[in-house]
């Protein structure tokens, strides 16, 4: 078969129809082939940007999830099962009901209102979140959503620290702070599976309200600084932390004002902040009015007017050419504001007013404070100051790279890197003084790290990079003498730069890998075990699981009256009403002293007197937390001494001296007689010193303490064992009915 002809270079050739089909296909080819969709550089840059922060995302997300693997699906903790309890009525009930419910269960017989008494920002995201699910059809329970939503906020949080770290610095270093936060332990520590607590969200939302006030500071948009208002009120609905933020953006105001540095752009945008964000925040129940009333935020409404003050200096500046006249007025204007100022402040604080710092901000301050004054404070363990190894546990090279950051950040210094520092040098200084704040110091560690790393690695790869310049400075005619020694020296200097480049590389990456296994070894074996399921390793390394809590927990529930009310120190309390459906006296909200005092005594009398404490409460059961058979330590026994310390500070027949002897805390046959027959003490060691607890050890041997019990003959009177788990861990007493009287 013969094709059409076409014209050649003037002559006509004949085209087979086989050769035909096979230049269509090569240009089909040419069309589809790889060297079509080649990229610009940009582009492939947004594609890697993209990817790695994809991949940091699910990274960040999927490590948070050893506990359900290695466990299952549970809410860990003690405050997570308040926040599961309402979340759970929430979705049931509805928003309505939700904010105007009274919680009869819990702090009987005053019970508790709970949309006055709480920050409802974690219940509300969740429940969106199961409503968008159900919405979609996806069939998921409240506790899977509750589950799952500090590590979804935590895949969050690493586009936000991108975000920050690329307005701060540069798109690398946005890109390592995402990567250094989503495996951080200091994060991970309260953003676990499991861990459905404020902070799950609120780290979130804080980092979210830093990155838009700051975008808003360095474009002076208006969008902007509404948008940080927003995140400002989602954090005060989430977390009391929302402290910090109102008053470090004054703080960083005020020194940019101090520098020279005031603008309209920042005008702009603290104004916008804080009025609406006041406004805003005035809308949730628990907080109020308190950003007009509160000691803690006046530091705000101070630099609030401040501003106006410079506005209108600056609007005088225009108008008057005098520059001396200015000076004279600006004297004036500064005396008679300082002096109002400091007036105002006066009379409402003499008024009462304006309320002063509470014991929470002054034990930030002083961290002896709380355990001088407010005992309650001082009990919990993460109230405690922080120790050098729990820096380096949480933060490992991020503790050596933090310097490093701070000195590229004095070097390259703008609005933006003054105020990573402050938020940085801040947050460290209160994560030295309480443990639970190094969580708060985590996104600052981690963008301050990254700049360091970032600006580190760039430098040498910069180095390694450049072309050797020497063929250059060789190939000019006519060189001079001076020329030509140069051009030895650049010989010489150029491969010592590069191989010193190179081992400087090789070490951050190493360090960097070695980062990522601790981070991962952290999480593994330190977080992601919840304190309601009890691990240990058995003699041949087998790991054994304690799961009394749930146990005691469940008997509760099946053989308890519906309307029994249960008596335990406030550290169970939330559980014992979320799992076990039962009244409790007191709970973890340790809004009444007096009443967990109350409770603190009862435990520290005798029994007798005890008994008459219990039924003034009208206690039905009494639990008490034991550790002595398998070694857990964080037992009642070990909490006893702030029972006395929380009891002896509301009533003073209860003396600390009174349980120790040389001023040292026993439970041995050398301890005080107080302590061998006080209520806790018995209700702990009930039939303990028959039990034989460890080979070569004589019956009654308290492996938590390693000593052997004084008191072995124990005698109940007005209570009687109800319960006793497989472990001994949690033992329910039953409070006897009075006597006859006839």
């Amino acid at each position: 078969m013969v094709g059409r002809t076409e014209p050649i270079n003037g002559t006509a050739k004949p085209k087979s129809g086989s050769s035909l089909m096979n230049n269509f296909n090569a240009d089909l080819f040419n069309v589809f082939s790889l060297k079509s969709l080649r990229l610009k550089t940009k582009q492939q840059e947004l594609l890697i940007r993209v990817s790695i922060l994809c991949l940091v995302y699910v990274l960040a997300f999927i490590t948070r999830l050893f506990s359900v693997l290695r466990y299952e699906s549970m809410i860990h903790e003690f405050d997570p099962y308040f926040n599961y309890r309402t979340t759970l009525f929430l979705t049931q009930k509805g928003f309505y009901e939700f904010w105007n419910w009274f919680d009869s269960e819990s702090w009987y017989p005053l019970g508790r209102i709970i949309g006055g008494t709480l920050y409802p920002g974690l219940m509300v995201t969740a429940a969106v979140i199961y409503w968008t699910l159900r919405f979609l059809r996806f069939a998921v329970h409240i506790r899977e959503v509750c589950v799952l939503t500090a590590p979804f906020f935590a895949s969050n949080t690493t586009l936000v620290a991108y975000f920050f770290g690329k307005e701060i610095w540069d798109s690398g270093a946005g890109l390592v702070a995402a990567a250094l936060i989503a495996i951080c332990p200091g994060y991970i520590s309260r953003s676990v599976a499991g861990s459905y607590d404020n902070e799950g969200v609120a780290i979130f939302a804080l980092l979210l309200t830093f990155f838009l006030f700051v975008k808003a500071v360095n474009t002076g948009s208006l969008s902007w600084a509404l948008a940080s208002a927003f995140g400002y009120f989602y954090m005060v609905s989430a977390w009391g932390g929302y402290v910090f933020i109102i008053n470090l953006i004054p703080l960083y105001v005020l020194v940019l004002l101090i520098t020279g540095r005031y603008s309209l752009r920042l005008y702009v945008a603290y104004n916008c902040m804080y009025v609406l964000g006041m406004l805003l925040a005035m809308q949730i129940r628990f907080v109020g009015f308190q950003h007009v009333q509160s000691g803690e935020h006046m530091a705000a409404m101070g630099v609030f007017f401040l501003m106006q003050v410079f506005y209108f200096l600056d609007w005088v500046k225009y108008l008057l050419n005098d520059a001396k006249l200015f000076q004279a007025f600006l004297r004036i204007t500064v005396t008679f504001t300082v002096g109002v100022g400091a007036i105002a402040l006066g009379v409402g604080t003499a008024s009462e007013y304006i309320s002063p710092w509470t014991g929470r901000f002054y034990s930030l301050l002083d961290p002896t404070y709380a355990k001088d004054h407010i005992p309650i404070i001082a009990s919990v363990s993460e109230h405690q100051p922080t120790a050098w190894s729990s820096f380096m546990f949480d933060f490992h090279i991020l503790l050596f790279l933090f310097p490093a950051g701070l000195y590229f950040c004095f070097k390259r210094l703008s609005d933006a890197t003054i105020f990573i520092v402050m938020y940085g040098l801040t947050s460290m200084y209160f994560a030295g003084v309480m443990v639970r704040l190094i969580l708060v110091a985590t996104p600052a560690v981690c963008l301050i790290s990254a700049i360091a790393v970032s600006a580190t690695i760039k430098n040498l790869t910069v180095l390694l990079r450049s072309k050797n310049k020497v063929a250059q400075i060789g190939s000019t005619k006519g060189t001079s003498s001076a020329k030509s020694s140069s051009k030895g020296l650049l010989d010489h200097s150029q491969p010592f730069q590069r191989n010193g480049a190179m081992a400087l590389l090789l070490g951050a990456f190493y360090l960097l890998s070695k980062y990522a296994t601790h981070c991962t070894w952290v999480t593994s074996e330190a977080y992601s075990s919840p304190s309601i399921v009890l691990a240990a390793r058995g003699a041949h390394g087998n790991r054994v699981i304690f799961d009394d809590y749930r146990e005691a927990y469940f008997w509760l529930r099946q053989n308890t009256p519906p309307d029994a009310k249960v008596m335990s120190w406030w550290d169970y309390g939330y559980q014992i009403t979320a799992m076990g459906n039962r009244t409790v006296i007191v709970d973890n909200n340790t809004w009444n002293n007096t009443h967990i005092a109350t409770v603190g005594r009862a435990m520290s009398s005798y029994e007798d007197e005890a008994f008459e404490i219990m039924r003034s409460l009208d206690v039905d059961y009494v639990l008490v937390v034991f550790g002595g058979v398998t070694g857990y330590s964080s037992d009642d026994i070990n909490k006893f001494l702030w029972m006395v310390r929380i009891g002896g500070g509301v009533f003073p027949v209860i003396r600390e001296p009174d349980y120790l002897v040389n001023g040292e805390y026993r439970v041995d046959k050398g301890a005080a007689p107080k302590m061998l027959n006080c209520l806790m003490y018995k209700l702990s060691y009930y039939r303990f010193g028959e039990l034989v607890t460890e080979m070569g050890k004589p019956p009654g041997y308290d492996r938590a303490r390693g000593v052997e019990i004084g008191n072995k003959d124990i005698k109940l009177e007005y209570l009687e064992e109800a319960f006793t788990t497989s472990n001994w861990i949690v033992r329910i007493y039953k409070v006897k009915p009075p006597n006859n009287r006839w």
